[in-house]
């Protein structure tokens, strides 16, 4: 074969090799990107909130020491059940039973000094009525100096009684102080229910706790007869909560079981956490709002602060148009030309909720959600407007019909999607609500 013969049979090998690769790239452009159909149908979507926290009874009493002594006596260990006015911690009471007792001296002399001072007044009184009687009769006995003198006696011994009594009464305020320091030394349960904590062991010193609440605890008493969950809720979900919705509770002690509850408080106020308590609130800080969640059959082996996740429902629907989770997207908020809008029995594009003017020419810069309709192979983007979210999918209030085809997926093709692209079914694509419901 010679030179020219090649040459000419190499630039037809590769003229071919170029329109083989034209034609393939032709027939894969007109088969179409491959996605995931779906036909818009009804289903019960729940819209919820799911949250964590722990549980705790709904009344609880923590005993903190009063007065500084060692403890010589514990009647009860952690996980009793006490009755209102039942004897829990004995303090000490030498000290203070020393300290009443000279506090009742102290009052007794008082007492003793009144009496006298009250004797000594009367005694005054009537040698100032005899010397005045006197004077009446005879002026020359008595002098009017004399006279004075009585008086002032007189008034000497009444001012001495009205001590006396004020000194009386503050004796008697400083034993019954002493007596009630006494009486803190044998602590008793203020309410019926069950020791959840027991902070301190026989001959530990008992102190006040005056800078720390910890510092001075010595047990906690709970009333488990109530039991309720108390959860962070974020503030984009705590404006969804309602008193009386519903709630889901589980508990990790309990993986196998579900607690139904429900909401009895939404906080009015954030959670104040230490960071911001110290340098002021933070506009970067996640802000979160307590809930409280009240069980309706706690289980009996229930404990505080075991750690519980709530699901709460905010909202539900029966049988609302549905449209998946991934299927909903957002693209720049532009008109849709009449040649890509389906024909009638398909869905009709829903008016644009948020629009935006720039520039002269009025340019549309919003963007807006919505899904990839599907009409005789074609994506077509169409603005929607959608409801509650359930777990898997959105609620369509408008913008596509009941039996509408489309794109649910894969998420990164629906996010390179282009209006007007060429689609064709993955194998995953189908009424994927008729083949649930079947």
């Amino acid at each position: 074969m010679s030179k020219r013969n090649k040459v000419l049979l190499g630039g037809g090998g590769a003229v071919l090799l170029i329109i083989l690769v034209m034609v393939s790239a032709s027939a894969k452009g007109e088969k179409g990107i491959e996605v995931r159909f779906e036909q818009v149908g009804r289903r019960d979507l729940v819209a919820a909130v799911t949250a964590s926290g722990k549980i705790q009874p709904k009344k609880k009493v923590d005993i903190s020491a009063d007065i500084t002594g060692r403890i010589t006596r514990i009647g009860v260990r952690e996980g009793d059940f006490v009755q209102k006015g039942q004897f829990l911690l004995q303090i000490d009471p030498t000290i203070y039973q020393a300290n009443m007792q000279r506090a009742q001296a102290a009052m007794s002399q008082a007492e003793a000094g009144a009496v006298q001072a009250r004797a000594t007044r009367d005694q005054s009184e009537r040698a100032l009525t005899r010397t005045k009687e006197l004077r009446e009769q005879n002026p020359n006995l008595i002098s009017q100096e004399q006279l004075e003198q009585a008086q002032t006696a007189s008034d000497i011994a009444e001012a001495n009684l009205t001590a006396s009594q004020h000194l009386v009464e503050q004796s008697r305020a400083g034993l019954r102080e002493a007596r009630d320091q006494l009486a803190k030394t044998h602590l008793v349960a203020p309410m019926p229910g069950r020791v959840t904590r027991l902070a301190v062991e026989e001959g530990e010193v008992a102190v006040p706790g005056t800078f720390s609440r910890e510092t001075g605890l010595l047990l906690t008493i709970s009333d488990l007869s109530v039991i309720q969950t108390e959860v962070q809720v974020d503030e984009t979900d705590v404006v969804r909560l309602h008193l009386g919705d519903s709630v889901e509770v589980t508990i990790d002690a309990f993986p196998d079981t579900t607690f139904v509850g429900r909401v009895t408080k939404v906080s009015n106020s954030a959670i104040l956490t230490a960071a911001s308590a110290v340098g002021g609130s933070q506009s970067d800080r996640a802000v979160d709002y307590e809930v409280e969640i009240t069980l309706v059959n706690p289980p009996a082996e229930v404990r505080p602060d075991l750690s519980a996740t709530a699901r709460i429902v905010t909202d539900t629907r029966k049988q609302a148009l549905a449209i998946p989770i991934i299927a909903l997207t957002v693209r720049e908020n532009t008109p849709i030309s009449t040649e890509q809008r389906p024909a009638r029995g398909t869905a009709e594009a829903a008016t644009p909720r948020d629009t935006s003017h720039r520039g002269a020419q009025g340019a549309n810069k919003k963007e807006t959600e919505g899904v990839f309709l599907i009409h005789s192979g074609v994506a077509t983007f169409h603005p929607v407007k959608v409801g509650i979210a359930g777990e898997e999918h959105f609620e369509v209030v408008e913008g596509v019909h009941q039996g509408d085809t489309i794109v649910a997926g894969p998420y990164q093709a629906i996010r390179d999607l282009k209006e007007g692209a060429r689609v064709r079914p993955s194998r995953e694509s189908g009424d994927t609500t008729s083949r649930r419901r079947s």
